[in-house]
């Protein structure tokens, strides 16, 4: 339920740009880094707004990728773990009958 609004917010977000870019028609001036550019309003709206939610999701799926392989790694330990405590180390049978022994 929570992605649902969360895709139905950006939806309308680019509804609105839309809507919005499509009213204007005006031609604008872009000057970014390596060169500058002549852009419909429209245009410019609605590509800095797909590269800014692609973006948005590479950064967001990298992130959900590095917690997903953590805890498989986490997983992995816990139960190679969990299968050391479960069978007995020939150390704990040599300090054991060592014990029996000491004892007698």
């Amino acid at each position: 339920m929570k992605y649902f609004l969360i895709l139905l917010l950006a939806l309308v977000v680019f509804v609105i740009s839309v809507t919005l870019g499509s009213n204007n028609n005006q031609i604008v001036t872009f000057n970014y880094l390596i060169a500058k550019g002549d852009y419909s309003v429209s245009t410019l709206l609605a590509v800095l707004f797909g590269v800014g939610f692609a973006l948005g999701w590479g950064v967001c799926g990298a992130f959900y990728l590095r917690t997903r392989l953590s805890l498989q790694r986490a997983k992995r330990k816990i139960k190679r773990l969990e299968t050391q405590l479960e069978q007995p180390s020939e150390s704990s049978l040599k300090t054991t009958s060592t014990v029996a022994l000491n004892k007698e």
